[in-house]
């Protein structure tokens, strides 16, 4: 078992325990761990996780939802907020700049996918590493907890970085120079033949991520990458307000990173780079910000960018989320469809959409979980239930397409074990 899962799996045993609740350390993944087991304590932590709803808070739920829907926004400003949706967005980050998000440290816990898998391996084995100096404690509860705690350190170390306006010139400048020298690199660019030049052209792993906004992924992930040679970060956005604050950051650097404007709703417009090279796309937050009639359309021309076994990691809002509750009559655009008030749009998932949606793209299923939590406001003692859904799906290998049940590194998976997590 890998260092990663079998640390999950102690600290969830000792978060079983009577004072589990009174732990201020990071949740581990799948999802979490910090659960609520005495609800006098709900007020000493921001966020508990797997979260179980009753069924009278499911229905008092579908009942706000229900009566936020009842009021449609008029068919011309639906038309209005469809035609002009990148101006909505360009007017939010002239407002915000990157001030409205926090970086996305978390990602690499729960999409370990995003890394090659020499990166992972090598992350691994300093884990096993780390783990094989504790065993020989004679105190079992003693060693389980000395494990938790390396896990803890283990993790702020490799993942848990300042924000993105600290990092500085994360990536050293001339070892991304490199890149393009590397002899992979070379033999990637006779594989694709007669094709021309084209940024990450020598690389031998590639990431796309949809919708970067300011930057929250793209800059704790180049954090990593800079160090390893042979990848390279493609991001795009709409907005053309989003492209310009990732390249006027200090932290990027265009022999690592090629950032972009591109709608993605446009299926006529070509991505910077060739069909079938990627080995991961990141949708995290940005699906829900299309069209429902046009997300199909969208994950379709994803689906043929990635290399067969790539991945696309998804996260996004779920269904009844605090979100969609909070919304007042009047901002339904269509069914679970709301607009902001800024004009900017949201939709809110359930996991069977979002399954339908990759099945039909010709994606496999590897994760595809409810994360339900529990947000509480601690000054002003207030709770808010929050539903996310995570996803991982992946395009088949040549030889596992009559199987689909094979999925990445051909193992299978037994979804009746899948652990159901921001």
């Amino acid at each position: 078992m890998n260092f990663i899962t079998r640390l999950s799996a102690l600290c969830l045993r000792k978060s079983k325990m009577q004072q589990r609740h009174q732990s201020s350390r990071r949740p581990a993944v799948p999802l979490g761990s910090r659960i609520l087991t005495d609800p006098s304590k709900v007020f000493e932590h921001n966020m508990w996780d797997h979260m179980q709803w009753s069924q009278e808070e499911e229905e008092n739920a579908k009942e706000k939802a229900a009566e936020n829907s009842l009021v449609k926004v008029q068919w011309e400003d639906q038309d209005k907020y469809e035609r002009e949706a990148s101006k909505y967005w360009n007017e939010f980050y002239k407002t915000h700049k990157s001030n409205f998000f926090k970086d996305r440290n978390w990602l690499f816990l729960e999409f370990p996918e995003i890394l090659p898998e020499r990166k992972r391996e090598e992350l691994k084995s300093e884990g096993r590493s780390s783990e094989n100096t504790k065993m020989n404690s004679t105190n079992s509860f003693s060693h389980k907890k000395k494990i938790c705690e390396e896990g803890e350190k283990y993790c702020r170390k490799n993942y848990e970085g300042r924000s993105t306006a600290a990092q500085g010139n994360a990536c050293n400048k001339n070892q991304g120079e490199s890149l393009t020298d590397n002899p992979q690199g070379a033999n990637c660019r006779e594989e694709l033949g007669s094709l021309e030049s084209f940024p990450g052209s020598g690389a031998t792993y590639r990431i796309l991520e949809v919708g970067c906004g300011a930057g929250n992924s793209v800059f704790p992930i180049l954090k990593v990458l800079c160090n390893t040679p042979g990848t390279f970060l493609y991001c795009c956005d709409f907005a053309s307000g989003a492209v310009e604050l990732v390249k006027s950051h200090s932290s990027y650097n265009s022999a690592w990173c090629s950032a972009f404007v591109h709608d993605v709703c446009d299926d006529a417009l070509p991505y910077p780079f060739p069909d079938e090279i990627l080995d991961v796309i990141l949708l995290v937050f940005v699906l829900s910000t299309i069209h429902p009639d046009r997300m199909q359309g969208v994950v379709n021309r994803l689906a043929k960018l990635l290399k067969p076994g790539g991945m696309l990691l998804f996260r996004d809002y779920g269904r009844y989320d605090r979100a969609q509750l909070r919304f007042k009559k009047g901002h339904c655009l269509s069914e679970n469809f709301y607009v902001r008030g800024d004009g900017t749009r949201v939709y809110f998932f359930t996991k069977d959409e979002v399954w339908n949606m990759f099945n039909l793209a010709g994606l496999t299923e590897v994760q595809n979980l409810v994360d339900r939590r529990l947000q509480v406001n601690r000054k002003k003692k207030v709770k808010m239930q929050r539903v996310w859904i995570q996803s991982k799906f992946q395009k088949p290998l040549p030889h596992s397409l009559n199987n689909p049940e094979k999925t990445w590194k051909g193992t299978l998976i037994d979804n009746g074990t899948m652990n159901s997590r921001d």
